[in-house]
């Protein structure tokens, strides 16, 4: 038979080793990453212009302001300007990288075509996303249009397509 002063401290071992187990919580590792959700907010636009003898390039960049170079006219009756912008929902805490895609070319409604270069993205790639699903973080992605002149670009729509890829980390 055991000594009952032993078996008094077993006891109060017991119950204090049970008491610190309970005091701990369990964590089990984190939720595995969810597939990323791209979706198009907003097209990239270049506003209205009118192209003189030598042609020039308009840059849009992501934050929304237009640049114009050579002797290309800005006219500003009611066609906005605006920088693409895509809505990513995904993990917070991923870090997500934009992969623009190659130059394209924009053609015309009455002829001609023109050059597109993507440019940067706001925010800056890469960075960290800081939104929870189902909220989405906005990407504004800007470019640079190459325009001819008034012979090689007739007045009219260009339209055409670019591709983006987003990398999630």
């Amino acid at each position: 038979m055991m000594n009952p002063k032993i078996r008094t401290i077993y006891k109060i071992s017991f119950q204090l080793l049970l008491l610190i187990l309970l005091a701990f919580t369990a964590r089990g590792q984190e939720d595995p990453p969810r597939p990323m959700k791209v979706s198009t907010y907003q097209h990239l636009s270049f506003g209205a212009f009118i192209n003189g003898s030598s042609g020039g390039t308009i840059t849009i960049d992501p934050g929304g302001s237009r640049n114009i170079t050579g002797d290309i006219i800005p006219i500003y009756h009611g066609y906005q300007y605006h920088p693409a912008i895509f809505e990513v929902e995904a993990n917070a805490g991923v870090v997500i990288s934009i992969l623009n895609g190659p130059d394209i070319t924009l053609t015309g409604s009455n002829g001609g075509s023109m050059q597109l270069h993507l440019g940067q993205s706001l925010p800056v790639s890469p960075f960290i996303n800081s939104t929870h699903p189902p909220f989405k973080t906005q990407i504004m992605v800007g470019g640079t249009l190459m325009v001819g002149n008034f012979l090689a670009n007739p007045p009219g729509d260009y339209t055409g397509q670019f591709f983006i890829t987003f990398i999630q980390e």
